[in-house]
């Protein structure tokens, strides 16, 4: 009955997401509003970590064989991927760099206001 009711709370987390995407213009996922959603719920108390610890480990285990359709997807279209495939390729590694030089001047000026603030107080 406790694998259940940490099913429910998680798939009426995912309803409240689906809503969102129905209601909300913005072009984000439902998926990605639930686990917003959750994530609040989580840091707020509202929902506690052990109310849903138990389902989300099975998701986490169950998680790659959810990948089996989408590699299955595109070993079919594999002939039509090699004629774009120094595109994929190019555009993956030019997005990589780009994240993580975005990321360490994020984190960067986070450690400079953060030690500034420390040095402040």
């Amino acid at each position: 009955m406790k694998i259940l009711s940490q099913f429910l709370i998680i798939l009426g987390i995912s309803f409240v997401g689906e809503l969102c995407n129905l209601l909300l213009p913005f072009p984000v996922p439902a998926s990605v509003y639930g686990l917003i959603i959750l994530f609040i719920c989580l840091c707020l108390k509202w929902v506690k970590l052990e109310k849903v610890e138990t389902a989300a480990e099975f998701f986490l285990n169950i998680m790659p064989v959810l990948f089996i359709a989408s590699a299955v997807s595109l070993m079919t279209i594999i002939g039509n991927m090699l004629e774009v495939l120094f595109a994929i390729i190019l555009i993956t590694v030019v997005s990589t760099i780009v994240v993580m030089g975005v990321t360490g001047v994020v984190a960067q000026n986070i450690i400079k206001k953060t030690e500034k603030k420390d040095k402040e107080n």
